[in-house]
């Protein structure tokens, strides 16, 4: 099976970039199955239930989410009903929505799990605990577990990486919204990378107008930070073939869309 993931939405931009080319690389990438991280696909926090359906009208199967989950009150009126959406699975026991999904993609089941860390994020529930509880779940039904894992510290994201290498087929780091060059198949199995990146904005500071983050940095004082919609844009995201019988990658590439590295088709 192959995994198309596609790192955090930011604004319009991002759902440009998304619509523009999401076919373009299943098909290029013959993928199975596309997962997509749209916390941020709303004007930059949070998400509606018109943005949800679009991706999945696109072809997006999964949108993960994160820690702005609950930035668009309206999210409360559907998540409970969005069964192609996961939120952090370690949000306190009672929160609307689920952390876990299955998906069949013709005829072989896949697991997809969103976590979040703890290090410079809110103290919610343990991440590696919560895992052990969804890995026991899903391999009830499947070797195939898909991770998002929306954390900010590299040292925590690299850790839940190692500390799942063998037991899940991916775990792809989300949140800080910069791709970073360390993917790999762990020597368990598992396809592993810290962040794949972000899709939105290119011209900007994590997705943001540069100045107002400048100023920010400069003075010290309170400053409203928009998604940056007069710039180039860019796409970020991972393709990972896994083996459908034992759950495990054989292989993960990054992948990136932007005026320097243009979409090679």
């Amino acid at each position: 099976m192959k995994i198309l993931f596609i790192g955090d939405v930011a604004g319009s931009p991002g759902r440009d970039m998304v619509q523009t080319y999401l076919q373009k690389l299943q098909d290029k990438h013959r993928s199975d199955l596309t997962i997509i991280n749209g916390e941020n696909a709303a004007s930059g926090k949070g998400i509606t239930q018109k943005i949800y359906k679009q991706m999945l009208q696109w072809g997006a199967h999964v949108i993960t989410m994160g820690n702005h989950t609950w930035d668009k009150k309206e999210i409360f009126e559907f998540i409970d009903d969005a069964k192609n959406m996961v939120r952090p699975a370690n949000f306190p026991e009672g929160t609307p929505g689920k952390g876990i999904t299955f998906m069949n993609i013709n005829g072989t089941e896949a697991a997809v799990i969103n976590v979040q860390g703890r290090t410079f994020l809110p103290a919610i529930d343990d991440p590696f605990r919560k895992m052990d509880e969804l890995i026991e779940i899903a391999k009830k039904r499947t070797n195939i577990i898909f991770v998002d894992f929306h954390a900010e510290a590299t040292s925590e994201k690299q850790a839940m990486g190692w500390y799942l290498d063998g037991k899940v087929s991916a775990v792809a780091g989300t949140h800080t919204h910069t791709q970073t060059a360390d993917e790999r198949v762990l020597p368990k199995g598992t396809a592993y990378i810290t962040d794949v990146g972000m899709t939105g904005p290119y011209d900007a500071i994590l997705g943001m107008e540069k100045d107002a983050v400048i100023k920010k940095f400069l003075t010290g004082l309170p400053v409203r930070f928009e998604i940056d919609k007069s710039g180039r844009t860019q796409l970020n995201g991972m393709i990972v073939t896994v083996d459908e019988s034992s759950g495990l990658a054989t292989s993960i590439e990054r992948i990136m869309i932007n005026d320097d590295h243009p979409f090679d088709s």
